[in-house]
């Protein structure tokens, strides 16, 4: 595989640090815009030779304020989309507990197969995420891939890439507009970057 830059969107009008949107398009807010920009300041002299975004307008437009530095096309994939919430799309944590107190006291076991009611599994995602990761394959070890996505498949990625139990997951914070980096090697994987945001500071 390659050097992957791992890239959460930026904030949206809908506010998403507080409500679950996962499928749900929703557009960059005017500070999520300046935080992709701020991500294209702090990636402009990076060597990046191919950038995958999410096919969500979030993503990609963040992808895209990234690439105008890099005279790159963006590469949009459904199976970086986030996970869809179902019935929890845009409601609140604190919302989920009172309208479906079981299922928020569940959903943080170390159960993949716990799906999101009208939504999809975690083992879903999960496989989505694997199934992009053949994808990389195809790209030569001195490579810099940046891949713009979700929280919850940029988790699933690392847990994958690194070789840890996917349900480790949940252990893995990744804020909006975060830069995370991987570097692969034939015999292993070694996360040196996880979740900074000074460029947003």
């Amino acid at each position: 595989m390659s050097r992957l830059l791992l890239v959460r969107h930026g904030d949206t009008k809908s506010n998403s640090a507080a409500r679950f949107w996962g499928q749900t398009d929703i557009e960059l807010s005017d500070s999520g815009i300046k935080q992709a920009e701020q991500l294209r300041d702090r990636l402009s002299t990076e060597k990046i030779d191919t950038i995958y975004s999410s096919n969500s307008c979030r993503a990609s437009k963040s992808a895209r304020i990234i690439a105008s530095r890099h005279q790159l096309s963006v590469i949009t994939c459904n199976e970086l989309r986030e996970i869809n919430f179902g019935n929890f799309e845009g409601l609140t944590f604190k919302e989920i507990s009172q309208l479906y107190p079981e299922l928020a006291e569940s959903w943080f076991t170390q159960n993949l197969s716990f799906q999101f009611p009208g939504g999809e599994s975690i083992v879903e995602l999960n496989n989505r995420v694997n199934k992009f990761l053949h994808r990389l394959e195809k790209h030569a070890p001195e490579e810099t891939i940046l891949i713009v996505a979700h929280s919850g498949v940029l988790r699933l990625l690392i847990c994958n890439v690194l070789g840890i139990e996917p349900w480790h997951w949940r252990q893995i914070r990744i804020d909006l507009a975060s830069l995370s980096i991987v570097e692969t090697y034939p015999e292993i994987a070694i996360l040196s970057l996880l979740n900074d945001v000074s460029h947003l500071r």
